[in-house]
């Protein structure tokens, strides 16, 4: 089974896909994942091109039936979110409904005295299968407005784990989303190690010492990478002394660098951009990755062994 890491930000604009992007080009034997589907970017720095495509439904909304609708109102009555609106078509008033509107709750078709409102499944996104110089990436792009992103980070994750196992890959590197919402929840749960990326702001410490105690909740290993550490020394001293005390390893210090901004820009990883900078810092920082998924990888394999035991008795 391959070991998988995710690394997360706890808020946006750390530098968590710029990480992701240098350990893909660093690691071999691995599988890669956007779980970031609300606003999915990694495809970018990989120069991925995509093998699969397929519709991702999370829903039903509602649709009036025409032939059936009375043109009573009763619906609009009861509509909360004001998704039925009226328009004329050959001089005559008709109900619809505003897909972007609908909630998909039921109330409508439960109180509709003709039954002439129907719930039909509609597509919430979409999620590819791609490839690439630096592996295979599974991502995917959620539709405006659209819920259930932790149902298809969940899609993505087991779609990745189905090719790492058919193709004898080591490990699954996952570009997780912000915050500690469902996704993250969707991102992190099963996961064998978390890294991350923060950097010496008020905002980027709070929101990470949310994600540590998400990541300790569902028992998953940590390491911590500072960005950016140049911008606030205080801060960054901070950070160190906080993780010291929650005993968790800061793997990483590295600088603000603007060829990050001239990497992203030519669609290369920072590792293969640059030439110099925090190259070799990264490098390591992969090394040490590396020894905790071994690791883990090894703990699954003694599991299982004493799971067939245990069966066995």
């Amino acid at each position: 089974m391959a070991a998988e890491l995710v690394v997360l930000s706890g808020k946006g604009g750390t530098g968590k896909t710029s990480m992701v992007g240098s350990l893909a080009a660093l690691a071999d034997n691995k599988i890669l994942v956007d779980c970031d589907v609300d606003a999915a970017d990694l495809h970018l720095i990989l120069s991925s091109e995509r093998n699969e495509e397929h519709d991702f439904t999370a829903g039903s909304k509602a649709v009036i039936n025409q032939d059936k609708c009375s043109q009573c109102g009763v619906c609009v009555d009861y509509c909360r979110f004001d998704a039925i609106v009226t328009e004329t078509a050959d001089s005559e008033e008709l109900f619809r409904v505003e897909p972007y509107s609908c909630e998909g709750c039921g109330v409508c078709r439960h109180f509709c005295p003709e039954e002439a409102i129907d719930f039909v499944p509609v597509s919430s996104g979409k999620w590819f299968v791609s490839s690439s110089k630096y592996g295979t990436l599974v991502h995917a792009r959620l539709g405006i407005a659209e819920s259930n992103s932790g149902k298809l980070v969940s899609i993505l994750r087991s779609k990745a784990k189905s090719i790492a196992e058919e193709d004898g890959q080591e490990f699954i590197i996952v570009d997780g989303p912000p915050g500690i919402g469902c996704p993250v929840i969707a991102s992190l749960t099963g996961a064998d190690y978390a890294l991350i990326v923060t950097e010496p702001s008020r905002s980027a410490l709070h929101d990470m010492e949310r994600v540590v105690d998400l990541a300790k909740h569902f028992d998953v290993g940590l390491g911590i990478c500072i960005n950016k550490f140049d911008i606030n020394a205080s801060l960054t001293k901070e950070v160190i002394n906080w993780a010291r005390g929650k005993h968790i390893e800061v793997l990483a210090v590295l600088p603000h660098d603007k060829q990050v901004v001239k990497s992203q820009i030519a669609g290369l990883p920072y590792v293969e951009y640059a030439q110099e900078g925090s190259v070799e810092t990264l490098r390591s920082l992969w090394e040490k990755l590396e020894l905790e998924l071994r690791a883990a990888a090894k703990r699954h394999a003694q599991n299982k062994m004493t799971k067939v035991t245990d069966i066995k008795m």
